[in-house]
């Protein structure tokens, strides 16, 4: 959505841009110079518990932000039916997908305006095109993150970041792979940088690197810590996660691995090299992955 939101502050004169975002992620958000606010909501936490009298507090303070503006336009670029309650709670003239591009089609009922947008197109491209029809422009050009807040300088001490894991084991790719592809980066003079979300993610990583120099696994931090990080890297290679297409919209060499989803509606965007590699049910190979960071080096 970073792209759509670079787009409605060149195209829409003095914007003034609200975005309502999931509490793990509203630092994302946060780092794009145009959003004013960004509003936090914890659809993750509260359907732990959904009527309890702290849930039922959130959601009521939550109701009352939402109403305490009037807004021109409420955009819901997700057409999910969570997405649509909220957008049902704003004042507002409320746009969002008609019944066949939504991905949730019965959210598009929720909305005054609904706009036609190919559904088999990259997500990116989609948002910018849903953006564009809801303000009456055309996007152009290149997708444009704003993420200019973070340094591309990769220092003296070149390293390449890895994100071997993935919320689901059939998204893992081979421990024989990862270390041909270690072996590589460590050939060409990176060190070798690991992300891990939580302890089993630690732990498989720890495996990954065992008794090999120049490599260590990163302590858990923010997304603002790992934004920094992504960014003076030489380049990532990493299965198909939200961290791989951070990667890229910071503008690094990004080789992405898909093996349990299709990079179809969502492959790597940015502006450096990315490779978006493999497909649902058909893994890629180790030989293309290596040629893949051999070009990312050498873009690098």
């Amino acid at each position: 959505m970073l792209p759509a939101i670079s787009d409605i502050a060149r195209h829409v004169p003095d914007p003034h841009i609200d975005w309502v975002a999931e509490e793990s992620f509203a630092e994302i958000p946060a780092w794009h110079p145009a959003v004013n606010e960004v509003i936090k909501v914890a659809h993750r936490r509260w359907r732990k518990s959904w009527f309890s009298a702290s849930v039922r507090t959130e959601r009521a303070a939550l109701k009352r932000k939402l109403k305490s503006s009037q807004y021109d336009i409420v955009l819901d670029m997700q057409a999910l039916l969570k997405s649509a309650w909220l957008v049902r709670q704003t004042n507002g003239v409320r746009h969002g997908l008609d019944f066949k591009s939504a991905r949730e089609p019965l959210a598009s009922f929720f909305y005054d305006v609904r706009h036609r947008v190919q559904f088999w197109q990259p997500a990116v491209i989609r948002q910018r095109e849903l953006a564009g029809k809801t303000f009456g422009y055309t996007p152009e050009g290149p997708p444009d993150f704003g993420l200019q807040l973070f340094k591309r300088d990769t220092g003296e001490h070149p390293y390449a970041v890895i994100m071997p894991s993935a919320s689901r084991d059939d998204k893992l790719w081979p421990v024989e792979d990862w270390h041909a592809v270690f072996d590589l980066l460590q050939s060409r003079g990176c060190a070798l940088k690991l992300l891990a979300g939580n302890a089993q993610e630690t732990t498989r990583a720890q495996q990954l690197i065992a008794g090999r120099a120049n490599a260590e696994v990163l302590p858990r931090m923010g997304l603002t810590e790992i934004a920094e990080v992504l960014a003076g890297a030489r380049m990532m290679v990493g299965l198909d996660s939200g961290l791989t297409h951070l990667s890229a919209a910071v503008g690094r060499p990004t080789i992405g691995i898909y093996k349990a989803s299709t990079p179809v509606r969502t492959p790597l965007t940015g502006s450096a090299f990315n490779a978006s590699l493999g497909d649902r049910g058909a893994s890629p190979s180790r030989s293309v992955v290596l040629a893949a960071v051999d070009q990312a080096l050498a873009a690098a």
